[in-house]
């Protein structure tokens, strides 16, 4: 091997990765400690970026329809360039706005309401239980003597009392501090929401620029091939987290159609605002749909138990539809992954990070799918050449004779 400077400089970086790999390894606990810590200080510019991906996906079209091809000239055009990312954003916070102001006015009321009855009508059951308890008693008197005849131990109602004061005594300090505790989550979560919603409004406002920044960056500290390959990379993740999000929206919408359409037609109560709430809960894959028809099954139960029992078994049949065909197609189609990875990407994901994982990664196990294929097919198309070309090799002496 020649030991010129481009193969010392390639050792000192495989020894340097060799020793990092090791480190990690011994190191195993603490890195992930150092992660959590970093994790936890820039959650809420992740929380902001993310958001910001999520509204840029309705600002765009609403920038391409209104204002791009749009023939302006002098003061208009220049009105219309400083006017369109303000106006696009305003209108994709006041859409996204919409969707969650319609499900929480559609079923937050109704969900008030069966509380409210629930409320008033179990006082009423449990009197009805026992007077029904008290009328089988007389009617079957052999209960009434093998209710006296069980032997009821003797209470020590001094003891009782110490226990109830102790129990009060060490609960109130925990009770203190699990309110404090929980009040300190509330507002800890406010101020990082708002930090997030903040910094996706910068990002948001200052989009290009912050994108040409980073290319730059990059450009300026690695070589030209791979910041191709990066850009390629960045790409691709862009398009398919933008076509999960599309085709995860399609597939809640056709879901809770199916719902409205088939309560509707079986005569189910609150036909609308359960599809509209299963719709709106399926935008969490495969598991999403399953909150909402519990919700859905509760509210049904205070109107009639028996359409309640008749309304699971429905979701069981629409979810094994909607879990088998639909949505590893839809969503599988709009990210260019077969459906079986689709699952197993929504499995995996759940299992390891939970909701986030799930959301996170179908695009991601898309990016890498898609990467894999093109890398194994520019591979074949170079065995297959270097094939033909031994093999046209071998036919040239034979044609020259």
């Amino acid at each position: 091997m020649n030991l010129n400077r481009k193969n010392l400089s390639r050792i000192r970086s495989l020894i340097c990765f060799a020793a990092l790999v090791c480190l990690a390894v011994i190191k195993f606990d603490w890195l992930c400690q150092i992660a959590l810590f970093v994790v936890k200080i820039i959650r809420p510019f992740l929380m902001g970026a993310a958001m910001a991906f999520v509204i840029n996906l309705p600002m765009r079209f609403i920038e391409r329809t209104l204002f791009e091809g749009k023939k302006a000239e002098g003061k208009r055009a220049a009105f219309l360039a400083k006017a369109k990312r303000p106006v696009s954003l305003v209108l994709a916070l006041l859409l996204v706005a919409l969707v969650i102001t319609l499900v929480i006015v559609t079923v937050i009321p109704q969900i008030v309401s069966t509380v409210r009855v629930l409320a008033r009508e179990i006082p009423i059951f449990a009197q009805s239980a026992l007077n029904e308890l008290d009328r089988l008693a007389v009617e079957n008197p052999e209960i009434q003597k093998a209710l006296e005849s069980v032997k009821i131990p003797e209470i020590d109602w001094k003891e009782m009392l110490e226990n109830v004061v102790n129990f009060m005594r060490n609960g109130m300090g925990s009770m203190v501090t699990t309110t404090v505790s929980v009040a300190g989550n509330i507002v800890s979560g406010t101020v990082n929401f708002f930090i997030a919603l903040i910094f996706s409004f910068y990002i948001l406002a200052q989009k290009e620029k912050l994108a040409d920044q980073a290319k730059r960056t990059i450009r300026a500290y690695a070589r030209p091939s791979v910041y191709e390959w990066v850009m390629k990379v960045v790409r691709l993740l862009s398009q398919n987290f933008g076509r999960f999000i599309t085709g995860q929206c399609t597939e809640a919408v056709i879901l809770g159609a199916m719902f409205v359409v088939t309560m509707a037609i079986l005569r189910f109560p609150f036909a609308i605002m359960i599809g509209v709430l299963i719709a709106f809960t399926a935008l969490i894959p495969i598991v999403g749909a399953f909150i909402g028809c519990f919700i859905g099954a509760f509210l049904i139960l205070v109107d009639n138990p028996a359409k309640a029992v008749g309304f699971v078994i429905l979701f069981l049949i629409l979810q094994q539809v909607e879990g088998n065909l639909i949505y590893p197609h839809v969503v599988g189609n709009s990210v260019g992954l077969p459906s079986i990875w689709v699952l197993a990407a929504v499995t995996v994901g759940g299992s390891l990070m939970g909701v986030v994982g799930m959301l996170v990664f179908i695009p991601l196990l898309s990016t890498v799918y898609a990467l894999l294929r093109e890398n194994v097919n520019l591979r074949n198309s170079r065995n297959s050449g270097g094939l033909c070309g031994g093999r046209d090799a071998a036919r040239a002496p034979d044609q020259e004779e």
